[in-house]
């Protein structure tokens, strides 16, 4: 058996959630072939229609996955942070997605090569359950994603996606409004106007390429029903975040 390529000053990859739920046998097996990877902001972790041969298990930071048109705009469908993985084609076998997927917020993740994940797939046993259940999931947000996009207002959306940035993140968001109206789809104006009135609200601040949120209860008051929808569903489906040491 090759050695790990963790060390002991290596975060864990228990830190991400569905590693850390599998039961010590399989995570043992797979742990030799786990690679801690870096994820800087904006990098792109696989392009639209992208063979994928490695699967993301984050251990902190968020990825978005992004839907581009023909004529250059393009809107997030979802996040994934460290309660998921990125790269579901590998085992759904479809091979690739419509989607790309772009860091978010900067942050680490454990990969996994195609070869050995459709290896431990095949075994049937919890890497594929909770990987299938993750994607239910994920599928559940792509779908409340959409429905909210097109009935609740800007500042619902606005609220929907700071809340599940916080739930994967920290409070303070670096982000620009440049960024943030390609997550939204939206126009530029539009994102400047709707941060500008949260602020005025008193529910949070902000700076340049940066917004943290200071009233958290306040801005669960104020979001659409498709936030809790989602977190209802994942709290549901998925086993519960802790971090390891």
């Amino acid at each position: 058996m090759s050695k790990p390529k963790t060390s002991p000053h290596s975060p864990s990859p228990k830190q991400n959630a569905i590693l850390g739920a599998l039961p010590t046998k399989d995570y043992e097996r797979i742990l030799p072939d786990l690679e801690l990877v870096e994820m800087p902001l904006n990098w792109r972790v696989s392009e639209s229609g992208d063979h994928v041969n490695y699967l993301h298990f984050p251990i902190s930071g968020i990825v978005a996955l992004m839907y581009a048109l023909e004529d250059g705009s393009s809107s997030e469908t979802a996040l994934v942070g460290n309660e998921g993985l990125v790269g579901i084609s590998i085992f759904m076998g479809g091979e690739s997605m419509p989607t790309s997927t772009d860091v978010q917020s900067v942050g680490q993740a454990y990969r996994l090569c195609r070869k050995v994940m459709k290896y431990e797939f095949a075994l049937g046993g919890e890497l594929q359950r909770l990987a299938l259940l993750f994607t239910q999931a994920l599928i559940s947000q792509t779908s409340q994603t959409a429905v909210c996009n097109q009935h609740h207002s800007l500042d619902q959306q606005m609220c929907r996606w700071l809340l599940m940035s916080m739930d994967r993140s920290s409070n303070t968001l670096l982000i620009t409004q440049e960024v943030l109206s390609n997550l939204l789809g939206v126009r530029r104006e539009s994102v400047t106007k709707t941060i500008g009135k949260l602020q005025k609200d008193g529910l949070i601040t902000r700076a340049r390429g940066r917004i943290t949120v200071i009233d958290r209860p306040k801005l669960e008051r104020c979001v659409c029903e498709c936030y809790g929808a989602v977190r209802d569903e994942y709290k549901r489906l998925l086993p519960s975040k802790k971090t390891s040491k």
